[in-house]
């Protein structure tokens, strides 16, 4: 220990070496350019880091840098070196005697700095390829001064989960086939834009992905999605449906393609089978560098593993001892195939997890990061995070959505930076701060608060944290930063809360499914009176689904408002949505060609795409309300009126699909699923006009 802390002073006192000998640098002048001095030894990421370099610098001046293993006799150098001094990610890039030194303390600290360079000094946005903001053309590159410095980050493991990716999936030609029984996920993303998440990733300076919602690391089309992960020397981990990187979709295919069998899903009546499963697994798993790994016990999609066998126990304390029975195995198994001292465990408190935590039913193993989750849309930490002890036998983290399919925000943004800062703060306070994956889905609608996201996750202080949004926008809009900051506060300002929980019950995900919900009940209704009143009946039982999401998934869930005071609430919300588009419209002409069409993309058109929503939603209340009172005529007329709320929905995913690069961005739509919503609609409205 000592000579560790010896090891991190030293590391920390040779900064304000370097900045003491500071000098000019010119990395591209009319008549020179640096060359990169670069080992053959040093690590893939490494290099593939200083590739970027390379290709920053040709989009912004047309010139190539040459890289070479040797520092020159003549001319200026970039010396990109690791230094192995056993610190955690933390880097130096320093300009001194005219030439560049960036230094790292381990190969992802040399990464970083490399990123930190281009997004500091090059101007280059780490999340350019979904933002389309490519840096501003130049033909000098030349500094009075360059320095940058990092020590250690907030967040150990910091990083993305690639969420409900239907968007990913189907927008360029399929990576694979995925054989998974599900409506979704059919397709594997295709590998070229896997690589482009990893870079943007790294250019964030962050270390961890989970890379899609289910991985059957058997087959070898989502392997390559690990790979590619590997390669730029990030951590990868699992969903927390996929323990050791079993789900039930990958128990199954493990099973048929073993003897054609499909044996109950279930660790407690089927335990030598599944822990069979997890065995092969955790050895296909542990071939790869870098892994984190993920313990628990859920059920099919997303659910409690009680729900896939009902004769496991019906007390909460037993249903614990069984899944901590099932992390004890699982840790036994991870000791055996992964060489690693201490390789990086942890599990995930989500849902029914969290339930069970916080009630004090989970034994979770010693050395097992403990990662609590927010309420799933991002607005506040779960009880569990409050209550539970912290203890030295473990250490903590943080899972937080950005985005969750089924509540939303799925098709557009709605978590403000904000509401992020003030999470991450309790986190930090709380001391959890050993790991952190955001769930980021698919990427472009979420820009802004997976920018301002990274920042907070490296260095946090609440300080700092409070002028990242600012930076943010000065970056983009210049001097109407200001203004078109207003306009993004009074869109996120406008969703309605619940008046006990303070989240969102009015986000794109809640009114897609309050809207079909009614719809459905509104066909059956006219084409089967009596099944419908069937239908209303079993509403009103008591089911084990019903018990697991008023407690385990409370947060999803609107407040039961009925339908007036949900169409009031919905009025309410669409008029400060319909403020923030005015507001919007003004600022537009403000602004330059490029700031302009990125604030289209990034909230005008997500801005037209959630007021559709709103008028849809509120249509079909209104055709309820009039057919329960008996006004057919007013019923027809507010249907026809949410078919038309498709119209302008449309023509903002055009304006996003514009151009040979986003032409697809809809096309795997499964989730949101607008196309059949509108089709529901369609059909609805031509019933009751019979």
């Amino acid at each position: 220990m000592r000579s560790l802390v010896l090891l991190l002073c030293f590391w920390i006192i040779t900064i304000p070496v370097y900045s003491q000998e500071v000098s000019g640098f010119t990395l591209v002048s009319t008549n020179q350019q640096a060359v990169i001095v670069l080992a053959a030894s040093e690590p893939s990421c490494v290099h593939l880091a200083a590739a970027d370099l390379v290709q920053d610098v040709q989009k912004i001046t047309g010139k190539t840098l040459r890289i070479v293993s040797s520092v020159p006799t003549q001319g200026t150098f970039i010396s990109i070196s690791t230094q192995n001094k056993g610190a955690w990610e933390m880097y130096d890039v320093t300009s001194r005697d005219g030439n560049l030194y960036i230094k790292g303390s381990d190969e992802r600290g040399t990464m970083f700095g490399i990123y930190h360079f281009l997004e500091e000094y090059l101007r280059v946005d780490p999340l350019y390829f979904w933002s389309d903001r490519e840096p501003e053309k130049r033909t000098t590159l030349s500094w009075n001064r360059v320095l940058l410095s990092a020590g250690k980050p907030t967040f150990k493991y910091r990083g993305w989960f690639i969420n409900d990716e239907d968007l990913l999936t189907e927008w360029y030609p399929s990576g694979g086939k995925r054989n998974i029984d599900y409506p979704y996920y059919g397709e594997v993303v295709n590998p070229a834009i896997m690589e482009k998440v990893v870079e943007s990733l790294v250019r964030c300076r962050l270390n961890l992905i989970i890379p899609a919602s289910f991985i059957d690391i058997r087959n070898p089309a989502e392997a390559e999605l690990v790979k590619i992960a590997a390669r730029r020397g990030v951590f990868v981990s699992m969903h927390h449906v996929e323990p050791m990187g079993v789900s039930a979709f990958t128990y199954f295919n493990y099973w048929k393609e073993k003897n054609g069998d499909k044996p109950l899903f279930s660790f407690y009546s089927n335990r030598a089978n599944l822990e069979e499963v997890w065995r092969v697994y955790a050895r296909e798993w542990a071939e790869y560098p870098n892994v984190i790994w993920q313990i628990g016990l859920r059920g099919i999609a997303d659910r409690p593993m009680w729900m896939a066998d009902p004769g496991v126990p019906q007390s909460d304390a037993e249903r614990g001892r069984l899944i901590s029975e099932a992390m004890r195995v699982q840790s036994e198994i991870i000791r055996q195939v992964d060489t690693r001292p201490q390789p990086p465990v942890t599990t995930t408190l989500w849902a029914e997890g969290s339930v069970l935590n916080q009630q004090g039913h989970l034994v979770i193993p010693k050395g097992v990061t403990m990662v609590f989750s927010d309420n799933s849309p991002g607005w506040r930490m779960q009880q569990d995070f409050k209550d539970t002890p912290r203890t030295r036998d473990n250490t903590y983290g943080v899972y937080y959505h950005h985005q969750l399919w089924g509540s939303g925000p799925h098709l557009v943004q709605i978590v403000p930076p904000a509401q992020t800062r003030k999470v991450l703060n309790e986190v930090v306070k709380k001391g959890d701060t050993t790991y952190a994956i955001m769930n980021v889905s698919n990427l472009r609608e979420f820009v802004y608060g997976i920018a301002t996201s990274a920042a907070m996750m490296n260095q946090f202080s609440q300080e700092r944290a409070e002028d990242v949004s600012k930076k943010w926008f000065a970056d983009r809009f210049g001097t109407s930063a200001p203004a078109v900051q207003r306009v993004y506060d009074t869109y996120f300002g406008a969703f309605a809360l619940n008046s006990k929980t303070g989240t969102p019950i009015l986000m794109d995900g809640q009114t897609n499914s309050g809207a079909t919900s009614v719809l459905h009940d509104l066909r059956l209704q006219l084409t089967d009176p009596a099944q419908y009143q069937a239908l209303q009946e079993r509403k009103k039982q008591d089911t084990e689904e019903g018990r697991w999401a008023r407690t385990a998934l409370a947060d999803m869930r609107g407040e039961a408002l009925g339908v007036p005071g949900t169409l009031q609430q919905l009025k309410k919300q669409k008029q400060g949505h319909q403020e923030a588009d005015r507001m919007a419209k003004q600022v537009l002409p403000q602004l330059d060609e490029a700031s302009r069409r990125f604030f289209e993309t990034n909230l005008l058109t997500q801005l037209t795409i959630m007021l559709g929503l709103e008028n849809w939603y509120e249509s079909v209340l209104e055709a309820r309300l009039a057919l329960n009172e008996g006004r057919k005529e007013q019923a027809q007329m507010h249907l026809r009126n949410a078919l038309s709320a498709f119209e302008p929905i449309k023509k903002a995913q055009a304006q996003n699909a514009a151009g040979e690069k986003w032409q697809h961005w809809y096309r795997g739509d499964k989730k949101m699923n607008l196309k059949a919503r509108e089709k529901l609609t369609g059909e609805v409205t031509a019933l009751l006009a019979k």
